[in-house]
């Protein structure tokens, strides 16, 4: 398996949330498409947030895409020279008040490999407590939720959790958090 040679490449859009690229590749096997599209994102992150309590520290907010209210994880983009952890723990301050914590690593995945140039860093965050309140950018529409822990995984069950690169780290967090008991040895 050998890596695609880019022969040109030509920037369709450049905006802030959108870069879309059309590449003109050349495939080990000597075939050349000239129209492979990536697009360009920044470093996003997401939060399992948990209270000191043992509740999960969500957000609902409409999703334009799906055209729906949804109830979902903590997230948001790394500013430019920033780490994931510190992106992380900016937006979960900023969207709902709260910090502090035990923080690590949950996951790191890719919404599309083959179109996005990108990657979601997800991270648990335990013990988190209200520490200020919210901060929202005038383009944001959040409303805090605390939710039980099995209301959460109730949620995944139902396929309720529509954004893959959220309901991806819950799962890790339930295969896990179970992996002594019943699922796995």
């Amino acid at each position: 398996m050998e890596k695609w040679k880019v022969l040109d490449s030509v920037y369709l859009v450049q905006r802030p949330w959108l870069t879309a690229r059309r590449d003109t590749v050349e495939l080990p096997n000597g075939v050349v498409n000239d129209e492979y599209y990536v697009l360009e994102y920044p470093t996003w992150v997401n939060v399992i947030a948990i209270t000191e309590g043992g509740e999960f520290v969500m957000v609902e907010q409409y999703r334009h895409g799906l055209g729906g209210i949804f109830t979902e994880l903590v997230a948001g983009v790394a500013e430019k020279g920033e780490s994931p952890l510190d992106a992380a723990r900016r937006e979960l301050l900023e969207e709902t008040g709260y910090g502090g914590g035990e923080w690590e690593l949950n996951t790191v995945v890719s919404a599309n490999p083959g179109s996005q140039n990108n990657l979601s860093y997800s991270f648990i965050a335990r013990g988190v407590r209200p520490v200020t309140v919210q901060h929202l950018d005038e383009t944001e529409d959040v409303l805090v939720r605390l939710v039980a822990e099995k209301d959460v995984f109730q949620m995944l069950v139902n396929d309720e959790v529509k954004q893959s690169l959220m309901a991806a780290p819950l799962w890790k967090y339930f295969c896990l958090k179970n992996k002594a008991s019943n699922i796995v040895d």
